[in-house]
């Protein structure tokens, strides 16, 4: 892998980002240590970066595709406007189980549902308007999850879709894995659907977010 940004300076970054709570402090440690692919979760600067979107949009209805662990989940809650509440679908059993356990023991427990089950058809069963989407599920399937979330977005809401600078990978022709050709089409399509107006940033592996045109 390849870092996007030089690692002193997302070091400094993360340094300089507030603290997680100690709930999620426990979540971190106890990932890092059981759950493969530890890389996949978040952390400190990007829960907090997906908490202040939260806060911006003084959200009240937030959809993950993706939990894993839960910690952007429990991040993005912090966010939250009063009465609001986040639905966040997982497909791995273990995943959910790990991140239903955390989130109950957070003062976060009423307001996050973990919808275990394939989200594409989780994402039907719900009618939204969802102030914020969060996208961080397999790679493969971000544009059926971006074309399922974009009519159900609220007028002001975001998608955010994370990963899409894949650790650079998308710059390497030599790379025709699955994941890494289905975000280049990702950020091709998305950058000229004149249904939307999007900016793709450089926080950790790249997060693209997308509004409503007009």
């Amino acid at each position: 892998m390849t870092d996007i940004v030089d690692p002193t300076l997302e070091a400094y970054a993360s340094e300089h980002t507030t603290a997680p709570p100690a709930h999620l402090e426990a979540l971190a440690a106890e990932l890092i240590e059981t759950l493969d692919f530890p890389h996949m979760m978040v952390g400190r600067l990007e829960g907090r970066y997906l908490e202040m979107l939260v806060f911006a949009l003084s959200a009240t209805s937030v959809l993950e595709v993706g939990t894993f662990g839960g910690y952007s989940a429990l991040a993005m809650a912090a966010g939250l406007a009063p009465g609001g509440r986040i639905v966040t679908c997982e497909l791995s059993p273990v995943h959910a189980a790990f991140a239903r356990r955390h989130i109950a023991a957070s003062p976060y427990a009423d307001v996050i549902e973990v919808a275990e089950g394939p989200a594409i058809e989780t994402i039907a069963a719900l009618d939204g308007p969802f102030d914020l989407v969060f996208l961080d599920a397999d790679k493969t399937g971000y544009r059926a999850y971006y074309e399922a979330v974009l009519p159900k977005l609220a007028p002001r809401g975001l998608i955010a879709a994370d990963n899409t600078l894949w650790s650079g990978r998308i710059l390497d022709p030599s790379d025709t894995t699955a994941d890494t050709e289905a975000l280049r089409a990702f950020n091709d399509f998305v950058a000229t659907d004149p249904r939307v107006v999007a900016v793709q940033t450089t926080v950790r592996d790249g997060v693209t977010l997308m509004r409503r045109a007009g």
